[in-house]
Order: C-alpha cells, then sequence, then structure tokens
C-alpha cells in the first residue's frame, strides 16, 4: 500500500500501522516523525535523549524538527537536559554546548562559535561536512 497522510488511512487515526501487524507501512522518514512525536509526549522531561533523530528525513524537515527541539529544549523544566547524538553539524551547531568525541574519549567542548574559532577537530570536520554539502548540490 502508497503512503497515505493520516486523514486517508482506512480508519483514520484508528488505523493499525506496521506491516507486521497487518496495518498500513510508513516510510523510514515517516516511522522516524513519528517516533520523534512519541518521545516528545512527557511534558517536562529531565532527561531527553536524541539519537541522530533526523537520520532518516528530508533537510526541510530536519531544519524544521530542531527548530522546535532547540526551542523545547530550552522550555523545559529548569534543570531539564536535552541530549543530541549527531554526525550533523546542521544539527549541533545550534546547542549550548558542543561535545566532541573521537576514538571513544572527550576532546573538545565549548559552543558552535567557540569550537570554530579554535583549531580544532570540530572545525576541521565542520569544513570538510560544509565543503562536501555545498559541492553535492
Amino acid at each position: 500500500m502508497a503512503v497515505q497522510s493520516l486523514l486517508n488511512f482506512p480508519q483514520g487515526i484508528d488505523t493499525q500501522l506496521g506491516r507486521a501487524f497487518g496495518g498500513v507501512d510508513l516510510s523510514e522518514g515517516q516511522w522516524q516523525k513519528l517516533a520523534l512525536a512519541r518521545a516528545s509526549m512527557r511534558l517536562a522531561p529531565l532527561l531527553f535523549v536524541l539519537d541522530e533523530p533526523t537520520a532518516s528525513l528530508d533537510p526541510p524537515s530536519e531544519h524544521a524538527i530542531f527548530e522546535r527541539y532547540m526551542e523545547r529544549a530550552r522550555s523545559i523544566a529548569p534543570g531539564g537536559i536535552t541530549v543530541i547524538v549527531s554526525h550533523r553539524f546542521s544539527t549541533v551547531a545550534g546547542a549550548d554546548l558542543i561535545l566532541v568525541l573521537k576514538g571513544g574519549r572527550l576532546v573538545e567542548a565549548g559552543s558552535h562559535e567557540e569550537l570554530l574559532a579554535n583549531s580544532s577537530t570540530y572545525s576541521e570536520l565542520y569544513s570538510l561536512q560544509q565543503t562536501a554539502y555545498s559541492s553535492a548540490t
């Protein structure tokens, strides 16, 4: 069955999802968005962990989701922490604190601006990724 909007599912919001359960299948990106929505059900989590949360999404969806999650992260309960694990620098650039791991060890920490200003692993990798994405278009 082709991917459809929620309103067009056979039983609307009561439609069973997942082929294994005899339901409607979703695209990888739609499953990703559903998982993100489920993760956001708790109103004021003390710890909110997102591991490659936009891996299956197109760039406009990725941008919209990160704008929402950064806004949400800054408005959750005082003392609440949001951890985002990502290989995409566009994802982490807006974070308050970026931790750079290399070989399983913490090698750098700082804001996007601080890490770019230093001759660092982060700035080198950021430049490589920026060049790769700009030459791909």
